[in-house]
């Protein structure tokens, strides 16, 4: 990795330089854990080369991580916490810059790594999720009083489902490499659930829903669980930090996490929305965030699973159109298998809806408490 030694050469690490292990893990960015060491301990940290094809303002993300984890830390500080396992630190470069871009025009950035934690792909033990709820509510919570507007918006509308809806349209109409003919039932799907794509971008236009800062892309897999008391302990990968609504990250959290099954399982029998999941995550959440959650903003939770689902199906299914741009593939039709699992999950949680509203009011009114 003779390559890679001369990224990690214009970084500010600390120690002699040992090598790297590659994680694979992932979608987006490449990741890469570098080990360094001193006279007395060992260090890792944590490497990333941006796939700026994505984010195609790095400066822009980085900046956005920079202003939100320091805000954190603050915060950390204040309440008696440890902002060196709770929110990420960024390592500069040594000319002190947030990024690193190569001769080749690659964009590397580093952080610490957090030692003791570990991620999950998938909830192996429903505590971890309710710690998972605490901890990205607690997240929002502590940035509840961060200017939202002053970040970049380094992906227009992410999060904005009419407009992921209207990309759908565009690559079916194009049908660039011939796809359309086999997935019309997917395409239907979607289409006869379009009135719902434009709920949370209208209840933000009107003012019934406020602008926060969010992380949207609130994966399980983006909470670090500690090794010794299963607490979640640190947010991670916060490339999509944006203005935009809370119901986007607890209605992706609910996609990813309260499934009975993997984001990609070609098997849709094994797919469906587990309701003990879906309280403790809840459970969890509205104890760190129903504090600032405005009526309208609790009313919709449990809507907002749906539609964030609906959404991550819309977004799997055009790039399937579209030739397998965007999402990194494992193999052929793979984002067509993702995009099947989601709408097996919403077809799902349309039918469970009710019971899902009845649990944010009884977790409200106290009649689920842990344990319970």
């Amino acid at each position: 990795m003779r390559d890679l030694q001369e990224i990690v050469s214009e970084f500010d690490f600390a120690g002699r330089y040992q090598g790297a292990e590659e994680c694979t893990t992932g979608h987006i960015n490449d990741t890469f854990f570098v080990q360094f060491e001193g006279e007395d301990t060992s260090k890792r940290y944590v490497l990333q080369r941006i796939n700026h094809h994505v984010f195609r303002q790095p400066a822009g993300v980085m900046e956005n991580i920079a202003a939100v984890t320091d805000h954190l830390r603050r915060k950390i500080r204040d309440r008696k916490g440890d902002p060196s396992r709770e929110a990420l630190r960024i390592i500069p470069t040594k000319e002190g810059q947030l990024l690193y871009r190569s001769q080749h025009g690659e964009y590397w950035r580093a952080y610490d790594f957090i030692e003791g934690a570990r991620t999950y792909q998938q909830v192996e033990k429903p505590v971890h999720f309710y710690h998972a709820g605490r901890t990205f509510g607690q997240f929002q919570c502590l940035l509840s009083d961060f200017p939202a507007e002053s970040l970049h918006e380094t992906i227009e509308r992410f999060h904005d489902t009419p407009k992921r809806l209207a990309d759908l349209r565009r690559v079916v109409d194009a049908d660039s490499v011939g796809r359309v003919a086999g997935v019309q039932r997917e395409i239907d799907f979607v289409l006869q659930r379009s009135d719902d794509t434009a709920v949370i971008v209208d209840l933000m236009s009107e003012g019934s829903i406020p602008l926060r800062v969010t992380h949207n892309d609130t994966k399980f897999n983006n909470i670090l669980i500690d090794d010794e008391t299963g607490e979640g302990i640190c947010v991670l990968d916060l490339d999509t930090v944006m203005p935009g609504s809370a119901l986007y990250d607890f209605g992706d959290a609910i996609r990813f996490g309260a499934s009975t099954a993997k984001e990609d399982e070609p098997n849709l029998d094994l797919v469906a929305l587990d309701l003990e999941l879906f309280t403790h995550f809840t459970r969890g959440y509205l104890e760190m965030a129903r504090e600032f959650l405005n009526p309208m903003e609790i009313k919709h939770l449990a809507f907002s699973a749906k539609l964030l689902t609906l959404e991550t199906g819309i977004r799997f299914l055009a790039d399937y159109l579209d030739g397998d741009q965007y999402f990194r593939i494992e193999r052929p039709g793979h984002n067509l298998e993702r995009a099947r699992t989601q709408f097996k999950l919403v077809a799902d949680m349309e039918a469970q809806m009710s019971v899902m509203e009845d649990i944010v009011q009884s977790i409200l009114r106290g009649d689920l408490k842990e344990g319970a």
